[in-house]
């Protein structure tokens, strides 16, 4: 028997029942992804047209996106391989701040710097190769540094986005303690 509830205009949760454990599906996100690049001739060549588009979805506002600059594109947008990297970061930021709650240590700060390496093959295709995230996370309890460090891995192994990318995202995090003032 299937659960589901809706919240809002989102249809969440159907509950379904596995071996393992019970698995929430039936999530769903949509954007739009539009080509603001035709330079009045279409693609009527490789430099005659612009890699500028907008990503959108209501009630949100634009993403202005392009290719990276090595593919042409305006280095002032963001480019699909960088909001790959930005997604990692983020899910790996929430994931990381509900395990906090969880294990019983108070998060103050978060910050990350996420790199990511792209290969080029010779047929013009690539991939990503590996990310790696270098949160530094500012903590109150002293005692608590080594919990905070470990968090991390049950953070990745809660991702959404690093379970479900086809490359090893690696974690280098840092944890302060905020002083008393």
């Amino acid at each position: 028997m299937a659960i589901s509830a809706d919240v809002g205009a989102h249809r969440h949760a159907a509950i379904v029942p596995s071996r393992r454990s019970l698995t929430v599906t039936d999530h769903s996100y949509e954007v739009s992804v539009r080509w603001t690049g035709n330079h009045g001739t279409g693609t009527s060549g490789y430099r005659e047209y612009g890699r500028d588009h907008d990503v959108l979805a209501p009630g949100k506002a634009d993403i202005a996106g392009s290719a990276d600059p090595t593919f042409r594109g305006d280095r002032d947008r963001w480019n699909p391989e960088e909001l790959v990297v930005a997604a990692l970061a983020q899910c790996h930021m929430l994931s990381y701040l509900h395990v906090a709650v969880t294990q019983g240590f108070t998060v103050v700060d978060y910050e990350d710097r996420a790199t990511a390496s792209l290969n080029l093959n010779r047929d013009g295709s690539g991939e990503l190769t590996e990310a790696t995230l270098h949160p530094v996370v500012t903590i109150l309890e002293a005692d608590r540094v080594a919990d905070a460090e470990a968090a991390h891995a049950m953070a990745n192994s809660l991702c959404f986005i690093a379970r479900s990318v086809a490359f090893p995202v690696h974690h280098v995090p840092r944890t302060k303690v905020r002083t008393a003032h």
